[in-house]
């Protein structure tokens, strides 16, 4: 465990910027930061970094905290793997007990499977550097392709050995389960107890890493021809690892990707890693495979540019156009570069410096829509049924770019290759447009039909809408407003009395407001408030929120918004960053009373100023809902009342009407504390 004063160290040392700026291109606006959200499938910058307050908010999933909690979230760390990996960047020093076999076994099956991960990247680099074997034959590969030293030990390069279970045993002798070699993939077989065998024997490693840095997975390839193996070997999908998820190189490219505003992507390992060697950094492999949305919102949240590099021969030419389409669908700006006859990215790079690199591309990189038409153009000649199936296809392409000014430019430049009129193309981009727009929206309606079922229904006594992930009942508006004084304040009077008093100053006399009195904090009210009337918060994340909110009723240092963006409990930190930021908004009568400067930027000021009116507003809400529900649930009673209880239902329902009629003269004035 973190004892609290290293936590608390870390969470002073962590800006919510800078943390945030290692996964996100961020920037300015106004007094905060503005990004692609990279927690859904956002096109149009909704995610907010506020420097004031150390949070994060998409206002358009809801996802946000502090910067432990945007960690936890972005990486799928647990609350002390966030913290771990904080220190580090700031480097603060941790110091921590070694676990036990106990405590290892303890451990989450994440948190297990990444260190399990690191200890074999740390072996496999071992085996390549000092083992005779992996000298002769993983680093000889390497040197072979022209790696040079500080580029191996960059991407953490390493050598499996021959012997079917060397890792396995050296891996187990190490402390490390059976079960967590065979989730990870780096051991396969085991079956009736059989010993297991490594599953990258005979293998160079390249070790797979997140955007932090974390090893999720490995890709091997065999050096050795045998029949009915295939070359490259990755590690299959499990808890940590999502093939469509991660993009090789990602970690070493984003610094790179930021600074020139383009990404390029090619195929292989050996791609990247040649490219970084002749100097170009900004470069990621999607392995392989065919792109996902996952891989290009990663790419998305650096630059909108990408350049896709290709093998110049006839396999490269049709792999160029695979996934290309979803790029365009992202709002990308894509270019093709088809490199010359016999040549890869690999050998390309290795035979080019940077400047002579760019220089080729600057040359012979071509718009993607341009590319595909004379590409298939050259494919169809004459023949009448090719060329509409290449118009079809091409403005299929075209219908799926988001921007409309860029969807008419491309317009324009097919009619004339393709000689067509322009109208006809913006008729059939137009249908494509709309069909494609009914789809998606048929399947979201089919999600929130789901999802509204799996929510409980709200009673009338409030009008919400319940929000998606949060139980909800008929009291839940006004007891979130009540926590949200609590989050934003904790113990801050809600008064505060100044009186004028004339004090000598040498031969003047001089007038100061000196505080003469000071109310209750908005916790300690909110305590009393509710306690007199014996209620209690029906919402178990708002009831544990104000629990460890009292707890710290003595404490005059006690900075409750902080502690509570910080908490460990995810849920607890995310209401709590939407409860703090500014553009979380006030009921309707809240703000009526603040009146038009409700919406400007001194809202919060005036709020701070005006506490003594609010909080005793929010908490009479609270109690004046609970009498209406009350006052239903009686009058549902006596429906069905013999004539024993009927009288009894009578006089209860005459006193919560007097109650009610109370409430709602208070709440139709402004209240304020008299002082």
């Amino acid at each position: 465990m973190i004892d609290q004063i290293t936590i608390g160290r870390i969470q002073d040392a962590a800006q919510i910027v800078d943390v945030v700026s290692d996964f996100v291109t961020l920037r300015r606006r106004g007094a905060n930061y503005v990004g692609l959200c990279p927690f859904h499938d956002d096109r149009t910058p909704s995610f907010y970094v506020s420097p004031s307050k150390n949070i994060c908010k998409c206002f358009a999933c809801g996802e946000g905290g502090s910067p432990i909690h945007f960690v936890m979230k972005h990486e799928q760390f647990s609350y002390y793997e966030a913290l771990k990996y904080l220190a580090r960047k700031y480097g603060i020093e941790v110091v921590e007990k070694e676990y036990t076999d106990e405590e290892k076994q303890a451990q989450s099956d994440r948190e297990s499977m990444f260190i399990l991960n690191e200890y074999a990247r740390d072996y496999f680099v071992k085996i390549l550097h000092t083992h005779p074997e992996g000298k002769a034959v993983g680093m000889t590969y390497f040197r072979e392709r022209g790696f040079r030293d500080d580029v191996i030990k960059k991407f953490q390069l390493g050598y499996s050995l021959e012997q079917r279970d060397a890792f396995s045993t050296e891996a187990q002798k190490a402390g490390y389960r059976r079960d967590y070699l065979l989730k990870t993939g780096l051991s396969a077989g085991g079956e009736h107890n059989q010993p297991l065998v490594d599953r990258f024997r005979g293998r160079v490693l390249f070790p797979v890493q997140t955007l932090s840095g974390k090893v999720v997975a490995f890709g091997g390839r065999i050096l050795k021809k045998v029949e009915n193996v295939g070359k490259y070997v990755n590690s299959p999908e499990s808890e940590i690892y999502s093939k469509s998820r991660e993009l090789y190189g990602i970690y070493f490219a984003k610094s790179a990707i930021v600074k020139q505003d383009k990404c390029f992507l090619v195929e292989g390992y050996t791609d990247v890693i040649s490219m970084h060697q002749a100097g170009i950094e900004n470069v990621v492999a999607s392995s392989g495979t065919a792109l996902t949305h996952g891989q290009i919102r990663m790419i998305h949240r650096f630059s909108e540019n990408i350049t896709v590099l290709y093998d110049g021969d006839a396999a490269g030419i049709k792999a160029a156009l695979r996934g290309i389409d979803l790029l365009l669908e992202d709002g990308m700006n894509i270019k093709v570069v088809l490199l010359p006859e016999g040549e890869d990215p690999d050998s390309f790079a290795r035979k080019q410096n940077a400047e002579q690199f760019n220089r080729f591309i600057l040359e012979n990189e071509v718009d993607f829509i341009r590319f595909k038409t004379q590409l298939l153009l050259e494919e169809t000649g004459d023949d009448p049924v090719k060329r509409a199936g290449l118009i079809s296809n091409v403005v299929e392409s075209i219908a799926l770019i988001p921007n409309a000014i860029t969807r008419s430019v491309y317009i324009q430049e097919c009619a004339q290759m393709l000689q067509m009129q322009e109208r006809v193309l913006i008729a059939e981009i137009n249908r494509i447009r709309r069909r494609n727009y009914d789809r998606k929206k048929e399947q979201k309606e089919r999600e929130e039909k789901v999802q509204s079922a799996s929510l409980p229904s709200v009673t009338a006594a409030t009008g919400e809408k319940p929000r998606k992930g949060v139980a909800t009942g008929p009291f839940d508006r006004f007891e979130r407003e009540i926590i949200r004084y609590v989050i934003r304040y904790g113990n801050t009077p809600i008064y505060r009395k100044y009186e004028k008093q004339k004090r000598k100053e040498g031969k003047k006399v001089v007038e100061e407001d000196v505080l003469v009195e000071e109310g209750p904090g908005v916790t300690e009210f909110v305590r009393y408030d509710l306690e007199r009337d014996r209620i209690a918060f029906s919402n178990d994340l708002y009831r544990r929120i104000f629990e460890e909110a009292t707890a710290h009723l003595q404490d005059a240092h006690f900075d409750a918004g902080r502690h509570f963006i910080s908490h460990a409990d995810p849920e607890i930190s995310r209401l709590a960053s939407e409860l703090m930021s500014d553009r979380y908004q006030l009921s309707k009568i809240h703000a009526k009373i603040l009146g038009e400067e409700a919406g400007d930027k001194s809202s919060r000021l005036l709020e701070r100023n005006l506490l003594n009116s609010y909080v005793p507003r929010a908490t009479t809400e609270l109690k004046n809902a609970y009498v209406l529900q009350k006052i239903e649930e009686i009058k549902r009673a006596l429906k069905t009342a013999g004539q024993n209880d009927f009288t009894g239902l009578i006089e209860q329902l005459q006193q919560l009407q007097e109650i009610k009629k109370v409430l709602s003269k208070e709440l139709g004035e402004r209240i304020i504390l008299k002082y």
